[in-house]
């Protein structure tokens, strides 16, 4: 038999009474580091309800606690607990002090009763960071601001918890200018395999530095997002990666930690593979064009075009509906003919127009709006198209606006992302050169380029030759650590690894091997025997190919020997064009104080050195 939903309430109110009269509560000190030295700075400080109770969980005991009208109660409780606790372990740093914006503003709290508490236990108020923790929205910034003034007036630091989760954070943000800023884990978590994540971090970072806030990022779980938010210059962060909450904290980082962190390579940022592919749609070519209703006569449409040159189409418009489209040319040729304008000038202008007209809707993608006027009747390539809102005329739109947008959307997309193998284009490959420079990091740039790939398009066709290329970056991805090394792809048959891995010359040879056994699939059986193909020249005679080949071009990087990322082009481009010297699929590593190369014939490799 079931419970009775108020028995169970009754006991929860009385163990929560039990909890707060002999102070049941235990706390807890996640560790804050700073992500450049992996020093601890301070603690937040969590709390725990007794661990054979319902209301162990915070969440369950704060639920509890405003059902009961406790929450203030419970607040003080678990601040002067803490406060206690972090006297006695004697723990460096600062305190982060969870603190509600309603239990901030209650009367007898700006009156100053933890500072009472800090007294007692004799710890410096400067060192106590009121950390503003939201369960609810909060609607009086007057009396918030108030008592934030209030607090620092008695020496005590603010920060924002869970920015970007709570109801109005970024809100409190701008109304209370705190010390600290606290990123929800949701934006961290996942942050080397998300975009967007990125980007919220970069933003927010980008405010706090202009506002003089410190940004701690919460959540920090795996190596790659230490390194990340470390990357992208966050100034604190803690985590279960750097340590979980413990009722007696470590003081100091463990030496693997500070290792990682210590660490001078660079995160490889997360790759929008569809960045240049932002969805667009038929709003964005919307133009002004004043339409007119079906009762108005031609001999007006007539004055229309003539006092405007540069009016090319008007449409017909019935109580918001489109109708039809009266076109500049159709119009005056009609009325060009002898009599017909007397004839036809005071009739309804419908009696020229296009009554089928092509209408989208403004929502429509501006790649399928350009598959429609294709499939569409000619004339409307010329005659443009109404563009409504729920049916509703809105005005009109044209294909050369098209045209224009879905190139620049091409070229855009070819800069950020090529759009055969999704890897990253020339914007992010120059990006993470910089990065990698800037940082002082020791990498090798390692040039990739297929040899005699466009005589095989030529005999093969494009759809052979993009299949061999969307094999090479899936072969140069699978060959690379995610994590430390990036593959982007220039254009055409030109690929680049920037790479940290330490291991980067067996990457390279593994590379070699998996490219010239996956090569020999692109071909016909009678090619493969022979080891290649005969095309014709530009003048007709018959030429031998060999199999399409990989040549990889390396430079090692060493701290201030470039000073951009232009530099490193030109330098592994001639490495490239040594590679490709050598027969077959090939290595040339230009080590600057000592160049080799490597060759291979099949399945095996010498190294002969360079010329």
């Amino acid at each position: 038999m079931n419970e009775n939903p108020s028995d169970a309430d009754d006991y929860l109110a009385q163990r929560l009474r039990e909890i707060i009269l002999h102070r049941q509560l235990t706390p807890l000190f996640q560790p804050i580091i700073r992500m450049q030295s992996g020093e601890i700075i301070g603690y937040e400080g969590l709390i725990r309800g007794p661990s054979d109770s319902p209301l162990h969980s915070p969440l369950n005991l704060f639920k509890v606690a405003r059902s009961c009208n406790l929450s203030v109660e419970v607040e003080h409780l678990c601040r002067r607990i803490t406060l206690e606790k972090f006297a006695e372990l004697q723990l460096p740093g600062r305190l982060f002090l969870n603190v509600s914006p309603e239990c901030l503003v209650q009367p007898d709290v700006r009156h100053g009763e933890t500072l009472g508490y800090i007294h007692e236990v004799g710890i410096n108020p400067e060192r106590v960071i009121i950390e503003l923790t939201e369960s609810h929205p909060t609607y009086d910034y007057e009396l918030l601001r108030e008592a934030v003034t209030h607090y620092r007036a008695m020496g005590f630091r603010i920060a924002i918890d869970d920015l970007g989760e709570g109801f109005s954070s970024l809100r409190l943000w701008s109304e209370l200018r705190p010390e600290y800023v606290k990123i929800d884990m949701h934006f961290v978590q996942g942050i080397n395999h998300d975009p967007i994540k990125l980007q919220f971090v970069r933003s927010i970072q980008e405010i706090a530095e202009k506002s003089g806030t410190i940004v701690i990022a919460e959540g920090i779980e795996t190596d790659a997002e230490l390194l990340m938010i470390r990357d992208l210059g966050v100034s604190y962060g803690q985590g279960y990666k750097i340590a979980r909450p413990h009722a007696h904290p470590a003081t100091a980082l463990s030496a693997d930690l500070r290792n990682l962190l210590r660490h001078n390579g660079v995160a490889v940022y997360p790759h929008e593979a569809g960045r240049g592919h932002k969805i667009l749609t038929a709003l964005k070519l919307l133009r002004s064009v004043q339409s007119v209703s079906p009762e108005v006569h031609n001999n007006r449409i007539y004055e229309m075009f003539n006092s405007d040159p540069t009016l090319e189409v008007i449409p017909v418009v019935s109580n918001g509906l489109p109708v039809g489209l009266i076109t500049r040319a159709n119009l005056i040729d009609r009325f060009a003919r002898p009599y017909l304008r007397e004839l036809h000038g005071k009739k309804s202008c419908t009696l020229f127009m296009d009554s089928n007209p092509l209408i989208t809707d403004k929502n429509t993608a501006l790649h399928a709006l350009s598959q429609i006027i294709v499939d569409a009747d000619r004339h409307h390539l010329f005659n443009g198209f109404i563009i409504t809102d729920a049916g509703q005329y809105m005005g009109m739109g044209n294909a050369h606006d098209l045209m224009r947008e879905i190139t620049q959307m091409q070229i855009s997309a070819a800069r950020y992302a090529n759009p055969l193998t999704l890897l990253p284009g020339n914007v992010p490959i120059d990006e993470h050169i910089d990065r990698l420079l800037e940082n002082g990091t020791r990498f090798c740039a390692c040039y990739v380029d297929l040899d005699h790939f466009k005589p095989y398009n030529d005999v093969y066709g494009y759809r052979k030759g993009d299949d061999i290329l969307r094999v090479t970056g899936k072969i140069l991805s699978g060959h690379c650590d995610p994590q430390r090394d990036f593959v982007g792809h220039i254009g055409g048959d030109d690929f680049i690894i920037l790479f940290q891995s330490e291991d980067w010359e067996q990457r390279c040879r593994a590379i070699l091997d998996a490219f010239a056994s996956a090569a020999p699939d692109f071909y016909s059986e009678e090619d493969r025997l022979r080891g290649g193909y005969v095309s014709e020249d530009r003048r007709g005679e018959k030429v031998f190919h060999t199999l399409v080949s990989i040549s990889l071009g390396l430079v090692k990087v060493e701290p201030g020997q470039y000073l951009s990322h232009h530099k490193i082009a030109t330098a592994t481009a001639e490495a490239k064009q040594q590679a490709k010297k050598i027969p077959g699929n090939s290595l040339f590593i230009d080590r600057r104080q000592g160049v080799c190369s490597v060759e291979t014939g099949g399945n095996d490799m010498t190294f002969a050195p360079a010329a």
